[in-house]
């Protein structure tokens, strides 16, 4: 006889269930539920952790459907207590983002909306714009994301003129400044010419510019700038107001017209279709509109579920300067007064949360919203393209289904010397650069003056796919990395060289393959003399164009890196000792080879590896007496 030990959800269990529920205690904290397969999909937070789990398996509380499905299948509830709200708060958070539950309101990292970073973990902090927010290390400081990019550009731009700093990731030269230090457009960072402490007092004023705080700083440059006139520094005074004034430009037409310019304002709003809610947060400073932000969520939450989502994920990073007096809101907030306390206390003042009904206020939520539409729209069209190129790409290549991940390869090199190739990867038709790789070709046969596309390409594809080889059945089900479409840059010889390595490999039936020749956008496939018959301009050809574009673009900046790297190392190569791991070392300390030929010994020997004896012989190689 067989015994199940299958464990039914809890709903099916009313004694253990109730038994459960009694376990748990009134008091603030964050819970998790788990299904039949121990799977955590869902994670919430409460101020009495008992009463907000029981309403989930009370009959009469008001639950959307995608919570009452969720409520049946839960097998196993766990907590943790908290000793505050503001723990729980940012407990929840972090588990969030760690497990991914199902259930849970999970905002998209949409790589189209740009962020500000701010180093603070550096000695002397780099100001850039980046799509990627990653918390490498705590000091470091992310605004955004911004809505348009072009703007956050000019007010870099901006920026750069207005402040003395830093223009360059690298030195431009090992023992002097370069001309951005003899215009003031820099304040020497590179020849350390400023203290770091002087230096993060400038960037400071950078970011109080992207905290909202641009009135502010105003205010304490015009001190400065009468106090600096008053001691007849008038050089100094002059500087000042020429930073006034540039201040002055970036909130030019910024006015939003509310009945109290002194009370500092954030307004979320969002505009949701059956896939995706577009969230749009306004921040007003003194009536002031100093930025716009945006986020993406998946619609099947309560709207005010999505807004709370998203003013938590906003404030968790925010300095108490950043966090607003009031915020306005489209709908409430299922724990809007917990998020109003946490935010209350770290700001040292009252911070409310409220839905405006009428006036003034309720008008800004339109707005709004109306902008939240505007990128829902912008969105819908976007995605209705790309379903649209695949669909038809599908029907070109009589695909059994809509290609969900394509693969593009392409090989670059100069008469054969340094070739590399690239693998690049759309998925749903959008570029999905975590999947991208690159290869340095290895076959011995190609060498500077002789190259060969056909086995460079044979070569990449055997690489990419020999670890299906025993088993392509097992590798293509259930596998996210097997792609549904590979393209390769080329016309029919390049295609019959992939297609003999993958018959070889027992692959060919389970990997779609086509070439796209460059001269006429021609699409050939396996076994056919002549290319299909379509028309450059449809959509499914232009996607293939596109990822083409893609894959050559990415083969190209590699092999210029891997030509770049070479010809940094090709004297290097001469000294005897001097070994690849060496090598970089010293062009990692030196930056070039130049510089490496006007270090003394002593420098020579502070780089790690490279000990007194071996620094003279390098010394001595520059050198010949």
């Amino acid at each position: 006889m067989t015994i199940s030990t299958q464990i039914l959800p809890l709903v099916k269990e009313p004694e253990r269930l109730e038994n459960r529920l009694a376990e748990i205690p009134p008091e603030p904290g964050v819970y998790f539920m788990r299904d039949s397969s121990d799977r955590i999909i869902y994670i919430g937070k409460s101020r009495k952790l008992r009463s907000r789990v029981r309403s989930y398996f009370r009959d009469g509380y008001n639950k959307s459907e995608r919570i009452a499905t969720m409520v049946k299948l839960v097998t196993e509830i766990e907590f943790i207590v908290t000793d505050t709200e503001a723990e729980a708060l940012a407990l929840e958070a972090n588990l969030i983002k760690q497990h991914q539950p199902y259930f849970n309101v999970l905002l998209k990292d949409d790589k189209k909306y740009p962020y500000l970073c701010i180093t603070w973990s550096e000695d002397y902090p780099r100001i850039f714009i980046t799509r990627k927010r990653q918390f490498g290390k705590e000091k470091d400081k992310f605004y955004g994301p911004y809505t348009d990019a072009g703007l956050l550009r000019e007010i870099v731009r901006l920026c750069k003129r207005i402040f003395p700093q830093r223009q360059r990731p690298q030195p431009l030269f090992k023992d002097r400044p370069c001309l951005n230090y003899d215009l003031g457009r820099c304040p020497g960072v590179c020849q350390q010419m400023i203290s770091p402490e002087e230096y993060r007092k400038i960037v400071q004023k950078i970011a109080m510019v992207f905290q909202g705080r641009t009135q502010e700083l105003i205010d304490i440059l015009t001190q400065q700038m009468n106090a600096a006139a008053e001691n007849l520094n008038f050089e100094s005074a002059a500087r000042i107001r020429d930073q006034i004034s540039g201040l002055k430009s970036l909130t030019a037409n910024q006015k939003v017209s509310l009945p109290d310019d002194t009370v500092s304002r954030d307004a979320i709003a969002l505009a949701a279709n059956e896939e995706y809610a577009c969230i749009q947060l306004f921040q007003i400073r003194a009536g002031q509109l100093v930025g716009r932000l945006a986020f993406v969520a998946d619609a099947h939450a309560e709207p005010g579920a999505i807004l709370q989502r998203a003013l938590e994920e906003h404030y968790q990073t925010a300095d108490s300067v950043e966090i607003p007096l009031e915020i306005l809101v489209q709908h409430n907030l299922p724990d809007g007064d917990i998020l109003a306390d946490v935010l209350t206390q770290r700001k040292g003042k009252k911070v409310t949360i409220l839905t405006p009904l009428r006036q003034t206020k309720a008008e800004l939520i339109e707005m709004v919203e109306r902008n939240a539409q505007y990128e829902l729209q912008r969105m819908q069209k976007l995605g209705d393209r790309n379903d649209q190129a695949m669909q038809d790409l599908a029907a070109i290549l009589d695909l059994p289904d809509v290609p969900h991940r394509i693969e593009g390869y392409d090989i670059s090199h100069i008469q054969g010397s340094n070739a590399v190739a690239s693998q690049v990867v759309f998925i749903d038709g959008l570029p999905a650069k975590q999947h991208y790789r690159h290869y340095k070709i290895k076959n011995p046969t190609v060498t500077a003056g002789h190259s060969d596309d056909f086995a460079s390409l044979a070569e990449v594809i055997g690489r990419r796919f020999r670890k299906y080889g025993d088993d392509p059945q097992l590798a293509r089900l259930g596998n996210p990395d097997w792609p549904d479409l590979i393209m390769i840059d080329g016309g029919k010889g390049q295609l019959s060289s992939v297609v003999a390595v993958l018959q070889e490999m027992n692959l060919l039936e389970d990997l779609r393959v086509v070439s796209l020749a460059k001269q006429r956008e021609e699409i050939f496939l396996p076994g056919e003399s002549k290319p299909l018959t379509t028309d450059s301009e449809q959509s499914g050809v232009q996607l293939l164009r596109r990822l083409r574009d893609e894959a050559h673009r990415f083969a190209v900046t590699f092999h210029r890196q891997q030509r770049s790297d070479k010809l940094k190392r090709s004297r290097l190569d001469e000294i005897p000792g001097l070994g690849h791991h060496r090598q970089k070392q010293l062009l990692g300390h030196f930056r070039s080879v130049d510089y490496i030929r006007q270090a003394a010994p002593t420098q020579l020997a502070e780089v790690p590896g490279i000990g007194p004896r071996l620094a003279q012989e390098i010394y001595d190689y520059f050198h010949p007496s």
